[in-house]
């Protein structure tokens, strides 16, 4: 997937395959196997061009990495606590990076913050606590924004 992102193109197995060689010893029957593969799994689309096919993405390199993040934070029984700890796991560039995706998903305009209530507290602490029991993060202050959430 790597190279047909890359490329951003319909590729043929021959092209994919002359871009791996120069990294490795690869038979074209290995290429052609995956990329088949990929289509019937329906991470690409094909179109035959003469005998062999052109191999094209279905989707972009960060729809598929946020589809896999939704999967994972929805098999999870506490949603809120993975959350936590995959913030505690974060870089500090990834956290603006983060900041930055939520300013664009909310808009320009300035959000009115929800009231903090004592169920929210609670929440907040039971999160705390079971994000710091099974991943061993105990901070997660640290990834809280300015407003203190």
């Amino acid at each position: 997937m790597t190279r047909v992102w890359k490329w951003n193109r319909p590729v043929t197995v021959r092209e994919v395959l002359e871009d791996l060689r120069q990294e490795r010893s690869i038979a074209y029957t290995t290429v052609m196997t995956v990329l088949d593969n990929l289509h019937q799994k329906g991470w690409v689309r094909r179109e035959a061009e003469g005998r062999a096919y052109r191999y094209e993405a279905v989707s972009t390199r960060a729809a598929y990495a946020a589809a896999l993040m939704n999967d994972a934070w929805s098999q999870s029984d506490n949603p809120a606590a993975a959350l936590v700890a995959f913030f505690g796991m974060m870089s500090e560039e990834q956290r603006l990076a983060l900041r930055d995706a939520v300013h664009i998903v909310e808009g320009p305009e300035q959000v009115e913050q929800p009231r903090r209530t004592e169920q929210t507290e609670q929440t907040e602490q039971a999160v705390q606590a079971e994000a710091a029991e099974h991943t061993g993060y105990e901070n997660p202050a640290s990834v809280r924004d300015s407003t203190g959430r």
